[in-house]
């Protein structure tokens, strides 16, 4: 007997990251149908591949992601639609969690939305829908009936240790690696996450809890997958990869008696950091880690309080040392143009970003400008107070763009002031011969914070060497 088909979507992006949440949800039904997953960024020809499997399906899965990538959910849920309008459309990710009700309102191809973690909730969506069962004893979903919304109540957080192994032959991982340019694999060992930054919206997604693998586990699976698919380098997911620093160093441990056969990426809050120690950090190393990013936001202590960071300017410059010593990469994000953000700040920042963009060559300091993100506190406050409107629709919503634009709280003298800054930070990275006079004068130009006459970030702009030094 022939399994009938599920198909799950990724939409277009511009990063080559693993579909994880569609892997994730995929495996928990791959034994018993057929799951074609559709990745958007890799595939060229996707109509052809829906018309391959659009007979056999029993449902559609999408995910969906704020800003551009909502417009291409949109339009394949309207393909799918259009070649079976009987075969269920169910959405989920992150725009989703936040605005299932409105998910269904402006995307009348959409039958379902799915709130949260997914894996448990997709598989009982998966069998509801075989079995022709009723939907509203499904926790954590919207669904339409009558003409109208039922939401049922909220899916209390699955402990990932209940959950299989991923299974990645879901994909072609290759592609992907040929995608990322290295043999980069990507996996997750928790999601959630117990903080409760103003800025991010994981504390209203997730209700500021987390759920980890266990050490021991994660072990396994990576031995597993790496004799399978012989990555080089792993690329940790998680929200915040050092919750719990114990667990962390006992993975450390086993993978450093694997024989440290790739090098591997994470998370880490400052705080976290700071609470280990030098051997720790060590130890870390010599298990594998080569690089870390640590959200710093802002330089300015009151700015950070204001964020509910709940860390300390000392936290990141010790974290800072300890990997400088060792000789690991390090990213520090942050932003500018909060909202009430004083010009005092903004020079803390400026400042905080100097001292870490030279301590070492292995550090980067990207900045970027802050745009409310649904679902977070700042935001609340600032449409509340009339500071600034939200999209009110899903089209609306996918025109947004959080990477290339600022919020009105970036006038033009701070964001020209910051883009000379970004443009010499990427600069003084250059280690090419024949840019290095040029890396030099972006050094002297960023200790003096003296980007006055920018005459050499024109010519370069001028010459469009601009990705040469992305």
């Amino acid at each position: 007997m022939n399994k009938q088909t599920i198909i799950l979507y990724n939409p277009k992006a511009v990063f080559f990251d693993m579909p994880l949440a569609l892997i994730a949800i995929g495996t928990v039904v791959s034994e018993e149908y057929n799951v074609v997953i559709i990745d958007a960024r890799i595939e060229e020809n996707i109509e052809k591949i829906v018309e391959d499997h659009i007979n056999g399906t029993l449902l559609v899965g999408v995910t969906s992601l704020t800003g551009a990538p909502l417009k291409d959910a949109i339009a394949f849920s309207k393909l799918i639609k259009e070649h079976n309008p009987k075969i269920p459309v169910v959405w989920g990710g992150w725009h989703t969690s936040l605005f299932p009700k409105q998910v269904l309102k402006d995307v009348p191809e959409v039958d379902i939305a799915v709130q949260g973690q997914g894996e448990v909730t997709f598989k009982e969506i998966v069998e509801a829908i075989s079995s022709k069962r009723e939907l509203s004893s499904i926790k954590g979903i919207v669904f339409r009936e009558q003409g109208g919304l039922i939401q049922t109540a909220p899916r209390a957080m699955e402990d990932m240790n209940n959950l299989p192994r991923l299974n990645y032959d879901l994909i072609d991982v290759e592609r992907y690696f040929e995608a990322k340019g290295m043999r980069q694999f990507d996996f997750i060992t928790s999601i959630g996450c117990f903080f409760r930054c103003t800025f991010c919206a994981d504390p209203f997604v997730f209700n500021r809890r987390y759920s980890g693998l266990e050490p021991e586990r994660v072990f396994e699976d990576l031995k597993f997958y790496h004799d399978k698919y012989k990555f080089q380098d792993l690329n940790f997911q998680d929200e915040t990869f050092f919750t719990y620093p114990k667990r962390i160093l006992k993975m450390a441990t086993l993978l450093k008696t694997f024989g440290n056969k790739f090098s591997w990426a994470a998370t880490m809050r400052a705080d976290q950091g700071s609470r280990m120690s030098y051997e720790d950090f060590k130890l870390c190393k010599e298990g594998g880690l080569r690089r870390l990013l640590i959200g710093v936001e802002s330089g300015s202590q009151e700015m950070m309080d204001w964020l509910k960071k709940d860390i300390k300017v000392e936290q990141v410059l010790l974290c800072a040392d300890r990997c400088k010593e060792l000789g690991i990469h390090v990213i520090f994000p942050f932003i500018i143009g909060f909202p009430k953000e004083s010009d005092t700040s903004v020079v803390e920042s400026q400042k905080m970003i100097r001292k870490l963009a030279l301590m070492s060559p292995k550090f980067d300091t990207p900045i970027f400008y802050f745009k409310p993100y649904p679902g977070t506190q700042i935001t609340d406050e600032v449409v509340q107070a009339g500071e600034y409107k939200l999209p009110t629709t899903i089209q609306e919503w996918s025109e947004f763009d959080y990477v290339g634009s600022r919020g009105p709280w970036v006038n033009n003298e701070k964001y020209h002031l910051f883009e000379k800054y970004k443009f010499y930070l990427k600069l003084n990275k250059q280690n090419q011969f024949y840019a290095k006079p040029l890396a030099k004068l972006a050094k002297w130009r960023i200790q003096n914070m003296n980007f006055n006459y920018p005459i050499e970030k024109r010519v370069i702009e001028l010459f469009k060497k601009q990705k040469r030094l992305s």
